[in-house]
């Protein structure tokens, strides 16, 4: 019997462990904005090329300092899609805002550009696209339409470190931008994230949020003699242990975004003959910008169909997942949000779609053994 083939495995790829030792037994800081912390927050900036990054402890804290430096109130509408991580709309129910839901385009499974002017009203404050899978939204779009109507745009980039729109980064085209670096992402830390703050009037006031609603950054600047509580704000830093991992991922950050995009494309290869006979639908790919190939995903006919093809895939050890629950349909959505138009798309897409496993430390043989067990599935039918 063949070992079980996990759907996601954390891995070590360069000097983590190297550098946790030394912010631990050389810097002797293991608590917030150390010495890796700051690396890690230069690499963003330079990389992504962002006016500011400050690293949190998850991207859910992320989110959360974006609602509050949108200044989110009681009865703002927020505009995102359904089809998301729970973090997305919880951010800003916190603050007392209202997440309206627009449909999904269906090739690239973002938020229909298109459908967001209808759901506009005159509470709206902000709209969040949600880079599914590292593809990249029609920030264009989106753009003119926030200009315009003079919103906010938080990019939800948790999944799509280094793809790329028109050639700029994911996370630096509004005003915000929000990183995970969650076990199951590309470029891991265990949990963490970052926040992008592209606007450079929301700097100031994105480190005192970051540092529990004190001017303590701008005190150990020597801009003032002492620091004090000057706003709302939370202990979102992460622990420089968390960074300091982080870092070590980093500095490898295109060596592993290149080795799963090859896995990606292997992937994509041996499933496209099922696929061009229709009986399935692969990742949209997008010719005119960059994706990290973060998850490699595949579209069956039906629930029922997807449910029959996962335990096919376990009778052979292989781990593979659904995704999103659409938060429209969930307690809390019904309970707290507002839904505009038609959710068809995203009720289908939800029930149809299957993660195949996808991690560093996969090999072509791997790829290939649950390309054969799919390839199986089907011609068994």
């Amino acid at each position: 019997m063949k070992n079980t083939l996990p759907f996601n495995k954390p891995y070590i790829v360069g000097k983590e462990l190297f550098y946790i030792a030394q912010a631990v037994i050389s810097n002797c800081h293991i608590s917030g904005d150390g010495t890796f912390t700051k690396k890690c927050q230069n690499w963003l900036e330079k990389t992504l090329g962002t006016h500011s990054a400050l690293m949190t402890h998850s991207c859910t804290a992320a989110l959360e300092m974006s609602a509050l430096l949108c200044n989110i109130k009681s009865g703002d509408e927020v505009i995102m899609p359904s089809f998301t991580f729970v973090s997305t709309a919880n951010a800003f129910v916190l603050r007392g805002g209202v997440p309206v839901f627009v449909d999904i385009r269906e090739d690239t499974l973002n938020i229909d550009e298109s459908l967001i002017q209808k759901a506009v009203s005159e509470k709206t404050k902000a709209i969040v696209p949600v880079h599914y899978a590292g593809n990249a939204c029609d920030m264009e779009s989106i753009m003119t339409l926030a200009k315009k109507e003079r919103f906010w745009v938080i990019e939800d980039a948790a999944q799509a470190l280094l793809s790329k729109f028109h050639g700029k980064n994911l996370g630096t085209i509004g005003d915000l931008g929000c990183l995970s670096f969650h076990e199951t992402k590309n470029i891991i830390s265990g949990e963490g994230g970052a926040i992008l703050i592209n606007n450079p009037e929301l700097i100031e006031r994105a480190e005192i949020i970051w540092e529990k609603g004190t001017n303590r950054k701008r005190f150990f600047q020597g801009q003032i003699d002492k620091y004090s509580w000057v706003d709302i704000g939370s202990s979102y830093l992460p622990s420089d242990i968390i960074s300091a991992f982080l870092y070590g991922q980093l500095e490898m950050a295109e060596n592993i975004i290149s080795k799963r995009y090859r896995l990606y494309e292997t992937y994509i290869d041996g499933l496209k003959e099922i696929a061009n006979t229709g009986r399935i639908r692969l990742p949209y790919i997008d010719q005119g910008n960059e994706t990290n190939g973060h998850i490699m995903y595949i579209i069956t006919g039906s629930d029922e169909e997807r449910s029959r093809l996962m335990q096919h895939l376990r009778e052979k050890n292989i781990s593979a997942v659904f995704h999103y629950i659409p938060l429209h349909s969930s307690l809390m959505g019904r309970e707290h949000c507002r839904v505009s138009g038609k959710m068809s798309v995203t009720n289908r897409i939800s029930n149809c779609l299957l993660r195949l496993p996808m991690f560093y430390e996969m090999q072509k043989i791997d790829v290939e053994r649950v390309v054969d067990a799919v390839l199986d599935f089907y011609n068994r039918r």
